[in-house]
């Protein structure tokens, strides 16, 4: 376990981090200060760390005062020394006695180092500013007097930025820098540190972190995105809300589409998420495509030769639910479509693009937004291979699901073959699952959705509310003889009864529960077809 000695000579807040997140399981184990009342003395004993006051006598010498320092600290086991706001500058009387020093200055040295480092950003006028944690060397002379160059001049461990406003002043900056910046950076070089990773050649002014390497999860995320939009409301109208947008991002995207119906009400934090839903749906597809949202779930989906038929397909899934939706296409939306889309209410229609006469069609809808979301040759273009979501205190990044297997690759695992319609079939349901709240469940007819059942915490339910719509929403559709994807395995045959009972032919899921087995024969015993695909398609966003 490492441990650490701090220094400070106020109020200890990077100290007190430390000691509360324990980075790489280090622990803070004293405390000193040359302030007697300094608060973090307070601090420090509320977490029962112990404390040491050695102040600095009125004619005492710089080294002097040091090696009473370092006298109070014999009686502590440490392995780091951690300086926060320590008001003085150190010599090599502490340096040469004690493990490795680190400091964190509130600016990105080499610029503003010193004293009144946000004094020094303000009067510069620069936009970004932060902090630097790095490691503390002798900045004096043989006499003891400070040597200016040589001050916050030790080699960088890790920085962290952070914006500057027009309107700041340096209590501002001072609070920004300290939550935003260092808080991040001193914990992530203690842990460092801590995990072994650190390497540290003082002489030659370098240091080196373990793995500190690009790639697509570093070790260190950084980025920065512009507000884009604010947002009449989030979720919920209590709930204030906006939007920022990455101006790198290549893919076509609803961030940066723009509204072409100038005067319908703006996207809303709903219509966002359900129209980014909506369009990673239909970029699952060459063929033409048509997808309708309901809260980022499809309630409907389907491909045909043209995207009329497409959206009629669709909309006939669940046209109940589909009210308020949102509509998604992988072409230019022409008219035919357009005028289809305009005979139910929804919210958001988006497209690579539209007719003339399509335009004026859907602008027909004062308060149906349409969005424009570049030209078909780049619509399926895919750029970005992340996503992210934000936690309380962190965030999850993961690959994005673009698994798209071939008929070559799905394991026939039941006596019975599937066709090769039933197969085209399948694939179509599995790409179009990947986009449905896990639990999952969809039941499709050719290349369109028939029953969807989503979002539910048992397998079989799912398959029993997409059982119910495709007999009471569907629109001109059956179950029987459809097929049917699950997102995971079955943990139990029920589901396959459940489906047979639907008139299901054809399963595809991914396998892999102890109980296959027992599924596979709950087929056979239906004369039910059953692939594999070896991986799952759980969505829980």
């Amino acid at each position: 376990m490492t441990r650490i000695a701090g220094l400070a000579s106020n109020r200890g807040r990077n100290l007190m981090h430390l000691a509360d997140r324990a980075p790489g399981g280090a622990e803070v184990g004293v405390v000193v200060t040359n302030d007697p009342d300094a608060p973090v003395l307070e601090a420090a004993e509320k977490r029962g760390i112990p404390t040491e006051v050695v102040e600095r006598g009125d004619d005492e010498s710089r080294r002097d005062h040091e090696e009473r320092v370092v006298g109070a600290l014999e009686a502590y086991d440490f392995d780091l020394v951690c300086l926060d706001g320590y008001m003085r500058i150190l010599s090599d009387a502490f340096l040469d006695e004690t493990p490795l020093t680190l400091n964190v200055h509130p600016s990105l040295l080499p610029s503003f180092p010193g004293m009144d480092a946000h004094r020094q950003v303000l009067d510069a006028s620069v936009k970004a500013t932060g902090c630097t944690v790095h490691v503390v060397t002798d900045a004096t002379d043989d006499e003891g007097a400070v040597v200016e160059s040589e001050v916050d001049a030790g080699p960088i461990v890790t920085q962290e930025p952070v914006p500057v406003y027009t309107d700041d002043d340096e209590a501002d900056l001072k609070e920004r820098v300290l939550y935003e910046g260092e808080f991040r950076a001193y914990p992530r070089a203690v842990k460092w540190f801590a995990e072994g990773r650190l390497d540290v050649d003082a002489e030659a002014g370098a240091v080196r972190v373990e793995g500190d390497e690009d790639g697509q999860f570093p070790v260190r995320k950084l980025e920065s995105a512009d507000r884009a939009a604010n947002l009449r409301y989030g979720e919920n109208p209590h709930q204030d809300a906006a939007l920022y947008g990455d101006a790198t991002c290549e893919e076509a995207s609803v961030v940066d589409a723009p509204q072409l119906n100038e005067g319908a009400k703006g996207m809303g934090y709903n219509n966002y998420n359900d129209a980014d839903a909506a369009l990673n749906l239909v970029k699952e597809f060459d063929r033409p495509a048509a997808a309708v949202i309901k809260h980022t779930n499809p309630a409907g989906c389907a491909t045909a030769d043209s995207l009329a038929e497409a959206y009629e397909r669709a909309l006939s899934t669940d046209a109940k639910s589909a009210f308020g939706g949102i509509v998604a296409l992988n072409r230019e939306c022409d008219d035919a479509t357009a005028t289809q889309v305009i005979d139910s209410f929804k919210e958001v229609v988006v497209a690579p693009g539209y007719t003339d006469d399509a335009l004026a069609t859907l602008r027909e809808k004062d308060n149906l937004r349409v969005l424009d979301v570049r030209d078909e040759e780049t619509f399926a273009d895919i750029s970005e291979t992340t996503t992210e979501k934000d936690l309380v205190g962190g965030r999850l990044v993961q690959e994005r699901d673009l698994q798209a297997p071939t008929r070559e690759e799905l394991e026939v695992v039941t006596e019975r073959d599937p066709t090769d319609d039933q197969l085209g079939s399948l694939l179509f349901a599995w790409q179009t699952i990947k986009h449905v709240k896990s639990n999952a469940i969809l039941f499709a007819d050719g290349t369109e959705t028939v029953g969807v059942g989503a979002g539910q915490v048992s397998r079989v339910d799912a398959v029993e509310i997409a059982k119910m719509k495709a007999e009471k929403d569907a629109e001109g559709k059956s179950a029987e003889g459809a097929v049917m994807a699950s997102d995971a395995f079955f943990p139990f045959p029920d589901a396959i009864e459940a489906a047979a009972e639907a008139g299901i032919e054809a399963v595809i899921q991914p396998g892999g529960s102890v109980n296959d087995d027992d599924v596979i024969e709950a087929a056979d015993e239906h004369d039910i077809a059953m692939v594999f695909t070896g991986s799952r398609c759980f969505r829980h966003d």
